[in-house]
Protein backbone atom coordinates (compact mmCIF):
# COMPACT_ATOMS: atom_id res chain seq x y z
CA UNK A 1 0.00 0.00 0.00
CA UNK A 2 2.76 2.44 0.94
CA UNK A 3 4.68 1.53 -2.21
CA UNK A 4 1.64 2.22 -4.44
CA UNK A 5 1.05 5.57 -2.72
CA UNK A 6 4.70 6.50 -3.16
CA UNK A 7 4.55 5.65 -6.88
CA UNK A 8 1.44 7.76 -7.36
CA UNK A 9 3.05 10.70 -5.54
CA UNK A 10 6.30 10.41 -7.49
CA UNK A 11 4.68 9.63 -10.84
CA UNK A 12 1.18 11.14 -10.81
CA UNK A 13 0.49 10.13 -14.42
CA UNK A 14 1.69 6.53 -14.03
CA UNK A 15 -1.82 5.47 -13.05
CA UNK A 16 -3.52 7.45 -15.79
CA UNK A 17 -4.52 4.44 -17.88
CA UNK A 18 -5.97 2.82 -14.76
CA UNK A 19 -8.04 5.97 -14.23
CA UNK A 20 -9.72 5.41 -17.59
CA UNK A 21 -10.79 1.94 -16.48
CA UNK A 22 -12.68 3.42 -13.53
CA UNK A 23 -14.77 6.12 -15.13
CA UNK A 24 -18.03 4.76 -13.90
CA UNK A 25 -20.79 7.28 -13.81
CA UNK A 26 -21.46 8.58 -10.30
CA UNK A 27 -24.36 6.85 -8.55
CA UNK A 28 -25.95 10.21 -7.77
CA UNK A 29 -26.36 11.14 -11.44
CA UNK A 30 -29.67 12.99 -11.84
CA UNK A 31 -32.19 11.45 -14.26
CA UNK A 32 -31.75 14.48 -16.52
CA UNK A 33 -28.08 13.53 -17.06
CA UNK A 34 -28.89 10.48 -19.16
CA UNK A 35 -32.12 11.94 -20.54
CA UNK A 36 -30.66 15.25 -21.73
CA UNK A 37 -26.96 14.59 -22.33
CA UNK A 38 -27.42 10.99 -23.45
CA UNK A 39 -30.10 11.87 -25.99
CA UNK A 40 -27.40 13.12 -28.42
CA UNK A 41 -24.18 11.37 -27.41
CA UNK A 42 -22.72 8.89 -24.94
CA UNK A 43 -22.79 10.57 -21.56
CA UNK A 44 -19.26 11.60 -20.69
CA UNK A 45 -18.11 10.86 -17.15
CA UNK A 46 -17.77 14.21 -15.38
CA UNK A 47 -14.27 13.24 -14.24
CA UNK A 48 -13.01 13.88 -17.79
CA UNK A 49 -12.94 17.66 -17.35
CA UNK A 50 -12.26 20.09 -14.53
CA UNK A 51 -15.01 22.05 -12.77
CA UNK A 52 -14.30 25.36 -14.52
CA UNK A 53 -14.53 23.68 -17.93
CA UNK A 54 -17.86 22.07 -17.03
CA UNK A 55 -19.17 25.43 -15.88
CA UNK A 56 -18.23 26.93 -19.25
CA UNK A 57 -19.90 24.05 -21.12
CA UNK A 58 -23.10 24.26 -19.08
CA UNK A 59 -23.32 28.04 -19.44
CA UNK A 60 -23.11 27.96 -23.23
CA UNK A 61 -25.63 25.23 -24.08
CA UNK A 62 -27.23 27.42 -26.73
CA UNK A 63 -23.98 26.97 -28.69
CA UNK A 64 -23.16 23.40 -27.69
CA UNK A 65 -20.55 22.34 -30.25
CA UNK A 66 -22.67 23.54 -33.15
CA UNK A 67 -26.06 22.59 -31.69
CA UNK A 68 -28.58 24.30 -29.48
CA UNK A 69 -28.79 22.13 -26.36
CA UNK A 70 -30.54 24.72 -24.21
CA UNK A 71 -32.34 23.52 -21.11
CA UNK A 72 -34.73 25.11 -18.70
CA UNK A 73 -32.76 26.89 -15.96
CA UNK A 74 -33.66 24.44 -13.20
CA UNK A 75 -32.41 21.43 -15.20
CA UNK A 76 -29.32 23.30 -16.33
CA UNK A 77 -28.42 24.16 -12.73
CA UNK A 78 -28.96 20.55 -11.60
CA UNK A 79 -26.69 19.25 -14.35
CA UNK A 80 -24.07 21.94 -13.83
CA UNK A 81 -23.96 21.15 -10.10
CA UNK A 82 -23.62 17.43 -10.83
CA UNK A 83 -20.76 17.97 -13.31
CA UNK A 84 -18.93 20.40 -11.03
CA UNK A 85 -19.25 18.16 -7.93
CA UNK A 86 -17.88 15.18 -9.85
CA UNK A 87 -15.32 17.00 -12.00
CA UNK A 88 -11.82 15.70 -12.57
CA UNK A 89 -8.64 16.84 -10.91
CA UNK A 90 -6.68 19.41 -12.94
CA UNK A 91 -3.40 17.55 -12.30
CA UNK A 92 -4.83 14.38 -13.85
CA UNK A 93 -6.93 15.62 -16.73
CA UNK A 94 -5.65 19.13 -17.39
CA UNK A 95 -7.79 21.98 -18.62
CA UNK A 96 -9.36 21.93 -22.06
CA UNK A 97 -7.82 24.17 -24.67
CA UNK A 98 -10.10 25.76 -27.23
CA UNK A 99 -9.22 26.28 -30.86
CA UNK A 100 -11.16 29.54 -31.14
CA UNK A 101 -12.04 32.19 -28.61
CA UNK A 102 -15.55 31.75 -27.29
CA UNK A 103 -15.72 27.99 -27.95
CA UNK A 104 -16.57 25.73 -25.05
CA UNK A 105 -13.78 23.50 -23.73
CA UNK A 106 -13.43 20.08 -25.30
CA UNK A 107 -12.59 16.97 -23.32
CA UNK A 108 -10.73 15.80 -26.42
CA UNK A 109 -8.31 18.69 -25.91
CA UNK A 110 -7.41 17.89 -22.31
CA UNK A 111 -3.91 16.77 -21.49
CA UNK A 112 -5.31 13.43 -20.31
CA UNK A 113 -7.17 12.73 -23.57
CA UNK A 114 -4.19 13.74 -25.67
CA UNK A 115 -1.87 11.48 -23.65
CA UNK A 116 -4.23 8.50 -23.77
CA UNK A 117 -4.83 8.77 -27.51
CA UNK A 118 -1.37 9.76 -28.74
CA UNK A 119 -0.83 6.39 -30.47
CA UNK A 120 -4.11 6.44 -32.40
CA UNK A 121 -3.28 6.79 -36.08
CA UNK A 122 -4.55 9.60 -38.30
CA UNK A 123 -6.31 6.96 -40.42
CA UNK A 124 -8.29 5.76 -37.40
CA UNK A 125 -9.37 9.31 -36.53
CA UNK A 126 -10.49 9.88 -40.14
CA UNK A 127 -12.48 6.64 -40.37
CA UNK A 128 -16.17 7.20 -41.20
CA UNK A 129 -17.15 5.17 -38.11
CA UNK A 130 -15.33 7.61 -35.85
CA UNK A 131 -16.20 11.01 -37.39
CA UNK A 132 -15.05 12.93 -34.28
CA UNK A 133 -12.67 12.23 -31.38
CA UNK A 134 -15.64 12.76 -29.03
CA UNK A 135 -17.31 9.63 -30.44
CA UNK A 136 -15.89 7.39 -27.72
CA UNK A 137 -18.25 4.54 -28.57
CA UNK A 138 -16.65 4.18 -32.02
CA UNK A 139 -13.74 2.29 -30.41
CA UNK A 140 -14.60 1.93 -26.72
CA UNK A 141 -17.18 -0.84 -26.97
CA UNK A 142 -18.41 -0.37 -23.39
CA UNK A 143 -18.37 3.45 -23.26
CA UNK A 144 -22.12 3.61 -22.77
CA UNK A 145 -21.63 1.69 -19.52
CA UNK A 146 -18.77 3.97 -18.44
CA UNK A 147 -16.01 1.43 -19.09
CA UNK A 148 -12.97 2.42 -21.12
CA UNK A 149 -10.70 -0.56 -20.48
CA UNK A 150 -8.03 -1.12 -23.11
CA UNK A 151 -9.06 -4.75 -23.53
CA UNK A 152 -12.51 -3.54 -24.67
CA UNK A 153 -11.17 -1.30 -27.44
CA UNK A 154 -11.93 -2.35 -31.00
CA UNK A 155 -10.60 -0.05 -33.69
CA UNK A 156 -12.81 0.96 -36.65
CA UNK A 157 -11.26 -1.66 -38.91
CA UNK A 158 -12.12 -4.43 -36.40
CA UNK A 159 -8.67 -4.97 -34.89
CA UNK A 160 -8.23 -5.07 -31.12
CA UNK A 161 -6.19 -2.30 -29.56
CA UNK A 162 -2.63 -3.19 -28.65
CA UNK A 163 -0.52 -0.60 -26.89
Amino acid sequence: MKKALLLILLFPFAATSAIADKLRLPADAPPAFQAECGSCHVVFPPQLMIADDWRRVMRSLDKHYGDNASLDEKTRLILEDFHVRNAGNARKVGAGRTARAGEPPRLTQTDWFQREHRKVSAADWKDAKVKTPANCAACHTQAAEGSYREREIVMPDGRRWKD
